[in-house]
């Protein structure tokens, strides 16, 4: 009988139903195998080798079914009706039924997880399976001698048919191939894969070395004879192994040649110039550096990435994931994969490097701590790894063994190194290497050798794919070597110089920060947030140095502006002011710098007790007393923005002036147009919105965008996407409804494409999302808001996200959702207000009116209006006034009808005249609708028609705007009367 088809683990070749019914011959029966077992349908019959296994007929039909369909998810109710034909079957029958074919296959001591449970699905039989047809009366064959002495495998492969493949196929080419990798890994299992598809291909079979036990390089031959049975009879053993082997077609199999690497080489490049029959596969944590040998390095399993949101099904079609949920399965009486699972276990996969027998001892422990045990153990996890199979090699008994043994297979130099490397919690250069890893004892320029000597051990990994080569330990590689480093009394000395090493990095970096384009310095920095964090932690320590903290944390203040870590940065620099205070050594510059970063670090944060005001004017005053003219317009635009944020926007204004005034004293032009964009803004909100929309046109016309990017980095934000936020209010405003629309489409583009979180941030919570909802496109806004709340998931930026929220409810209310609308905007509006974050909170109290008015809580609405007007004539913020004055007349119309006419008219009247003043023709023709449609509902329809017509026919742009459309319908409705 020959196999008809050969199931891969990890792309199973599914024996289907189908296959077995379509059209075989009566005389002929379709029987599989797998594992120990093999499967005769027709008999009802299941063997474990040659002993029956005891199943009732239903667990047996259950059987059949999973295998016929192996690989692929069985229904739950399609196994029902095969087993239960006509029935009604609750699915805990269906479950006791798998339990018993589980407990069945699981005598056979394999270790395996044959059966997957699918949630809500069904079930997966994930077993490589093997297809035999044969005449029925004939009995199935003996298993031939072996003709090898491979060990049983107690695991399959996962996650390797790829590698498997290409071993073969490299090995059937080239006769010689190393499988090169790390401790635990998967070397060994791969390569028993690969003998186990090629052995039927060697005439003679093949032969398994284990190298491992031998403490004598010069052993390597005599245990190679001896699986032979080759007797040696002198000091020479070549010539009776290469007499043995000449004509045979065998494949020999040289398993953990790491520690015997040049005896095991010289027996391999003996063996294949003397027997060209013999093929070779060796495994090794180091490649031999053998004549024709042909490495192939094994790759960890694949993890399932860090997004939220991954479904049991998604996360197992990852590896290590696999792996992981079948070993705790064996261990932990019969574990299954939940959805509330999945975050975890994934994250238990990425944190072991997708590392084989790393993920199966933390399986194993699923057992005693739960899959949240060991996830939250895992930063131990030497001491946590440690109850591997008893009947395993002692090196893959526990983790620490596994690297102990490669470990000591290192040079002494390469030993301290290995631990000096240790320090980095990303990646590094070489440089960074030489830095760090270099002293008296180890000069730099050998550092380059031997980080390059531990790339090929596999203890250290390699990234060449760049311009610049990076290298990085794994996160259990590193976790190693902190340990040994620990242990050792130089664990200081490498810290400190780590360290400086940061301090010389990130002071070059700062000084390139204005140069070198965003995207470009961050793809040079960002990766090294976290080894800036070990160093600040290291150097504020009590073992730690805290004057090189400081120097630190000044240096670092690019990268956390740059990655928008707003909290990050503010405790840093709080916790290093507080050190320089108290410091007997004045250093005015540091302190202004760190009094700036905690000043703009707050500005967007609802945290109560930020005052950025007092932090801008602090920095201020020590820049005055350095004459440093580039923080004072710094702090400038800081005390600006916050008297803008805190609604003082009189007090704004006089300093946009004052900035200008500073302004006319630099070199650089574009500084004295900020001062036209600032003014520009602080006079829209001041509702002077023909004078802002010059001030900002001006800036925008002649602004040139700095081949450095000061501006940027000075002033927070890209300053040309911060114009356009103001112009593009304005435009709307003044009823260019479709310029303004296409204002914030172009804004938000330009900010995705800088790459710059904060200029992105502020484009959408101050225009795109609000001029869009005031347009009345829902669909824009709702694409906008997502953005913005997307982009303020985390801490750092929770003023912005309570905008989202605001926004967020405004949609909800205009479509009708009162309920969530209304609850969204009464929370995102205490947010700001327990921030004292003033800015657009009288137009989101303006919306909250308005909908309390539809859900007809009028007494709630005229307080909530009434809150609002009051803070619109206390800061100034004329810009949204003749609107609220608008819903003030739409909440008045609740009460008493009489009464409220009056009182509504005399409102919409009065915001009319004020947004005549403004020249706010949006707000015009959106009160003068209300103030039309009362008037026809008093049978005044005339009266209506003749306020409303003229004022419609001055736009020319905008029609398929929400307002436009109404007052077009009323004005059709209207002029059908009299």
């Amino acid at each position: 009988m020959a196999p008809a088809i050969r199931g891969d683990r990890d792309h199973p070749s599914p024996v289907t139903a189908a296959d077995a019914r379509s059209g075989v011959s009566a005389s002929v029966e379709l029987t599989f195998t797998f594992g120990p077992f093999r499967l005769f349908p027709r008999q009802q019959l299941l063997l474990q080798g040659e002993n029956p296994v005891s199943l009732g007929s239903r667990a047996f039909e259950i059987l059949v079914a999973l295998v016929e369909h192996a690989g692929e998810v069985a229904d739950k109710d399609e196994l029902i009706a095969r087993v239960w034909p006509g029935l009604t079957v609750e699915d805990s029958n269906l479950r006791a039924q798998i339990n018993a074919v589980r407990r069945a296959l699981a005598e056979g001591g394999t270790g395996e997880n044959y059966i997957v449970t699918v949630p809500g699905r069904g079930y997966r039989f994930v077993a490589t399976v093997v297809r035999f047809t044969g005449d029925a009366a004939q009995a199935f064959p003996a298993v031939p001698h072996k003709g090898h002495n491979f060990p049983d495998r107690l695991s399959r492969p996962i996650g390797r048919a790829d590698i498997v493949a290409m071993v073969c196929s490299r090995l059937q080419r080239g006769r010689f191939v190393t499988i090169v990798g790390p401790g635990g890994i998967g070397k060994t299992t791969v390569a028993l894969a690969v003998a186990d598809q090629l052995i039927a291909s060697y005439r003679d079979g093949g032969r398994f070395v284990d190298l491992a036990p031998l403490n004598d390089p010069q052993l390597v031959p005599s245990a190679l004879a001896s699986v032979l049975g080759v007797a040696i009879r002198s000091e020479n053993p070549y010539p009776a192994l290469a007499s043995f082997l000449r004509d045979k077609q065998m494949l020999l199999l040289f398993d953990n040649c790491e520690h015997v690497l040049l005896a095991a080489a010289a027996l391999a490049e003996e063996l294949l110039k003397r027997a060209p029959g013999v093929h070779i596969l060796a495994t090794s944590r180091e490649p031999l550096r053998a004549e024709d040998e042909r490495v192939q390095r094994l790759p960890p399993l694949e993890t399932a990435p860090a997004e939220a949101g991954l479904t049991v099904m998604e996360a197992l079609s990852y590896p290590a994931v696999q792996l992981f949920v079948e070993r705790a399965a064996a261990s932990a009486g019969g574990y299954e994969l939940k959805d509330e699972d999945v975050p975890t276990v994934t994250q238990i996969c990425r944190r072991l490097d997708g590392i084989a027998l790393a993920i199966e001892l933390a399986a194993c422990r699923v057992d005693a701590f739960g899959v949240r045990g060991v996830a939250s153990r895992l930063d131990d996890r030497f001491h946590l790894l440690t109850r591997g199979r008893r009947t395993a090699l002692p090196r893959h008994q526990t983790l620490r063994a596994a690297f102990d043994w490669s470990y000591e297979l290192l040079s002494e130099i390469e030993r301290v190194v290995m631990r000096r490397l240790g320090i980095f919690v990303g990646r590094f250069t070489m440089e960074a290497a030489a830095a760090v890893a270099g002293d008296a004892r180890i000069i730099p320029s050998e550092v380059d050798g031997l980080v390059a000597d531990l790339v090929e051990k596999s203890l250290v990994v390699a990234d060449v794919g760049g311009t610049t080569v990076y290298y990085r330990l794994t996160d259990t590689a590193r976790a190693y070597a902190l340990k040994r480093l620990t242990e050792d009394d130089e664990a200081q000395a490498v810290r400190r110089r780590h360290a400086l090493y940061q301090l010389d990095r990130f002071e070059r970096a700062h000084a390139e920060w204005e140069t070198r384009p965003t995207t470009e310095w961050l793809s040079a920095h960002a990766a090294q947030i976290d080894d800036i964090r070990s160093a600040l932690d290291w150097a504020f320590s009590p073992s730690g140095d805290v004057g090189l903290g400081v120097e630190l944390t000044v240096a670092a203040g690019p990268l956390w502006f740059e990655m928008s870590l707003m909290e990050e940065c503010r405790t840093r620099a709080e916790r290093a002011l507080t050190t320089l205070e108290e410091s007997t050594t004045k250093d005015d510059r540091r302190r202004m710098h760190l009094y700036a970063a905690v000043a703009w670090s707050q500005m967007y944060t609802t945290a109560s007790a930020r005052d950025t005001g007092v932090a801008w004017t602090t920095a201020f005053e020590i820049a005055e007393g350095l004459d440093d003219t580039d923080y004072r317009l710094r702090a400038l635009w800081g005390m600006w923005a916050s008297r803008v944020n805190r609604g003082k926007f009189g007090e704004a204004l006089v300093l946009a002036k004052r900035f200008s005034s500073v302004a006319q004293n630099t070199a650089d032009i574009n500084d004295r147009l900020l001062g036209d964009r600032l003014t520009g803004a602080t006079l829209h909100f001041l509702g002077r919105q023909s004078s802002a929309r010059q001030h900002i046109e001006r800036m925008l016309a002649r602004y040139v965008t700095p081949v450095r990017r000061s501006h940027a980095v000075r002033f927070q934000f890209d300053q040309r996407v911060t114009a356009r936020i103001t112009l593009a209010r304005v435009l709307w405003l003044q009823g260019f409804a479709d310029q303004a629309l296409r204002c914030i489409e172009i804004n938000v583009s330009e900010a995705l494409s800088i790459n710059h979180r904060l200029s992105l941030c502020n484009a959408l919570a101050q225009a795109a999302c609000p001029v869009a909802l005031m347009a009345g496109d829902l669909l824009a806004a709702e694409r906008y808001t997502k953005m913005l709340l997307d982009q303020t998931a985390s801490d750092e930026l929770d003023i912005w996200r309570a905008y989202g929220r605001c926004f967020e409810g405004e949609l909800n209310v205009k479509r009708g959702d009162l309920a969530a609308g209304l609850q969204q905007l009464k929370a995102g509006i205490d947010e700001l207000r327990r921030a004292r974050f003033v800015q657009y909170l009288t137009t989101f109290l303006g919306a909250l009116a308005e909908g309390l008015a539809v859900a007809g809580d009028a007494i709630l609405a005229e307080a909530t209006i009434d809150e609002a007007i009051g803070r619109s004539e206390q800061s100034e913020e004329r810009w949204f006034s003749p609107e609220l004055l608008r819903i003030k007349g739409v909440v008045g119309l609740q009460q008493d009808a009489i009464y409220a006419a009056g009182k509504a008219e005399e409102d919409f009247q009065e915001s009319i005249e004020l947004a005549r003043t403004q020249e706010a023709l949006a707000w015009e023709l959106r009160t003068t609708t209300c103030l039309a449609r009362l008037r026809r509902d008093q049978g005044r329809a005339g009266d209506a028609y003749e306020l409303l017509s003229p004022l419609y026919s001055r736009f020319n742009e905008g029609y398929e705007t929400n307002d436009l459309k109404a007052a077009k319908s009323l004005l059709d409705e209207l002029s059908g009367h009299p």
